[in-house]
């Protein structure tokens, strides 16, 4: 079966983005799984009833976020009435909400996602490491399938983890960074692995935010308002094989769609 794993979805231009190619990419590949990282879906931070319900039209199957899934104040009790849209598992408890969810796919698969975030630069999350430890575990005879994304921005964190979990989950995979990485692989284990699968928005930016803006707190070390570029938008993605019988991957590569739009 094929997972599709799409990194950090940049405001309306990477919601419409989605739109109009992901319907295509899941007939094209035999999508069975979609799994969107949308902590940026709304004015380019954070996520609303709204960008969520365009995603899930879209074609996504699950919703993940980090650090910015608070931006938008109105998703905190949409967070308990949605078992799709996860916030990362290792925030201190009570927390609204849940980092975890198991979602049934095209093809009858049972499909543990699983949210989490580093600590490196990030804040005083609880351990992402041992959360897993429970996370897993938990989900042992609940999933056929299970896929990390791991929220983090340091790459060496994000290696470490990839490796703890080896063996132990079908694919590990880095979100925040905007960028996409080239190291994408199969570890020892049958767990695939990618550093970070980048973003689906405007490449002609900062991380997907206005250039101007972005250069201004660079050059003046003060504030400046960043909005959400719209130039050049691309759909940055990566697509997973896996073997539901036995929960291992067998290939992963990375996808580019240009949105000529």
């Amino acid at each position: 079966m094929n997972l599709l794993l799409i990194g950090d979805v940049i405001a309306r231009a990477g919601r419409q983005a989605l739109k109009r190619h992901l319907p295509r990419l899941r007939k094209e590949h035999e999508i069975a799984f979609c799994i969107v990282n949308a902590e940026n879906a709304a004015g380019g931070a954070g996520i609303t009833r709204e960008t969520a319900r365009d995603l899930y039209d879209a074609g996504a199957d699950c919703l993940t976020t980090g650090n910015h899934v608070w931006d938008k104040k109105e998703v905190i009790p949409y967070l308990d009435e949605d078992s799709r849209l996860l916030r990362p598992a290792n925030y201190p408890a009570p927390c609204p909400g849940s980092g975890v969810h198991v979602g049934t796919a095209e093809n009858g698969a049972r499909v543990g996602v699983i949210n989490l975030m580093g600590r490196v630069y990030m804040g005083g999350f609880d351990d992402p490491f041992r959360a897993a430890d429970r996370l897993v575990a938990d989900l042992r005879g609940k999933a056929d399938v299970i896929a990390v994304d791991f929220h983090a921005e340091l790459t060496s964190e994000k290696a470490a983890f990839g490796w703890y979990l080896d063996g132990r989950v079908s694919v590990v995979y880095g979100t925040h960074t905007h960028i996409p990485t080239a190291d994408e692989r199969i570890l020892p284990g049958g767990t695939a692995f990618q550093t970070d699968v980048g973003m689906t928005g405007p490449f002609d930016s900062v991380i997907g935010m206005q250039v101007e803006g972005a250069l201004q707190r660079f050059l003046t070390q003060r504030h400046h308002r960043l909005e959400p570029a719209e130039g050049n938008v691309q759909i940055r993605a990566t697509l997973v094989e896996v073997d539901a019988s036995t929960g291992k991957a067998r290939a992963i590569r990375r996808i580019v769609v240009p949105d000529a739009a």
